[in-house]
């Protein structure tokens, strides 16, 4: 009987201190979206996006402003659902729940437009030395794989490091920096060499790679003399021999995979929660742009 009520009284205390602690934290996270809204403030006007907006017929709930901003506030604080978003910034937010997650997906096309406009003015800045990878994206759990409805249009099972997964992939060019400069996605099953030549196109400088993108042609083809070098590093049962200068240089690649590890624990660009295919691809173009802002 004794431990019973100690328990309640633990409980007891427990719960007023979350109830004392409630305001506190809304306040925060008020302060948090207010700011990501001034950095999103100052986007809008550059990019002029006031095209954007909806004119005619009945104001929305969400403006293109409060759209991108939750959408960014959603990736940058790690949320797993658009659920604790809403009840975190319900206080300000004159909408339904279903509203909100639709207008969020809708601007995903709008961060599409912001990542390739920012991109393209970094790879004026961009330091010489870049490197491309891959990552993947699993869209579910391998088990559920075969009843995955959402995403089965745009996904494919493939292979990583980790083993089999369904889902896609996310290829990436970045700099030395750790800027990033292009990106595209593709199903899983797609050669990570394919997409190559596209995301490079227009770019100068010493691109490093790992074994998957082995390949003379692809090098040959990429290689454009005095401006553009393709460097593919050897697989281990490959006798080829290295400088100190390319293992240098290859040994600059695992920066480019800081970039995946970061999105992927602090950005939230893994999911299998969202019902559309619309709620998936906003997700991984929320987290870019969280990430490319951040």
């Amino acid at each position: 009987m004794n431990y019973e009520i100690a328990l309640f009284f633990i409980f007891l205390q427990t719960y007023r201190k979350q109830r004392t602690l409630l305001p506190v934290r809304k306040n925060i996270m008020l302060q948090i979206y207010q700011k990501l809204k001034r950095s999103v403030d100052t986007l809008y006007h550059i990019f002029g996006l006031k095209q954007y907006e909806h004119t005619k017929g009945r104001k929305p709930a969400l403006s293109v402003r409060e759209g991108l901003s939750l959408g960014l506030y959603k990736q940058s604080r790690g949320s797993v659902t658009k659920k604790s978003v809403y009840d975190d910034l319900s206080g300000i937010l004159k909408c339904s729940y279903k509203t909100f997650v639709t207008t969020i997906n809708r601007y995903a096309r709008i961060v599409a437009f912001i990542l390739i406009a920012l991109m393209k003015k970094s790879r004026g800045i961009a330091h010489i030395i870049k490197h491309i990878d891959a990552t993947d994206i699993p869209v579910c759990l391998n088990k559920n794989a075969s009843r995955h409805r959402t995403m089965r249009l745009l996904s494919a099972w493939g292979r990583s490091g980790k083993g089999f997964y369904f889902g896609l992939k996310l290829h990436l060019v970045a700099d030395l920096s750790g800027n990033l400069l292009g990106f595209c996605f593709t199903p899983a099953n797609v050669d990570d060499r394919k997409p190559v030549k596209q995301l490079i196109d227009d770019m100068e400088g010493i691109f490093i790679a790992d074994a998957g993108y082995i390949s003379e042609q692809l090098a040959h083809d990429l290689c454009i003399e005095g401006k553009r070098i393709f460097m593919a590093r050897a697989k281990k049962n490959m006798k080829q021999l290295m400088s100190r200068v390319q293992q240098k240089l290859y040994d600059t690649r695992m920066l480019i995979e800081q970039n995946f590890r970061s999105m992927k624990m602090f950005f939230g660009l893994v999911t299998s929660l969202p019902r559309s295919a619309d709620g998936y691809l906003g997700n991984y173009l929320y987290t870019l742009l969280a990430y490319v802002l951040r």
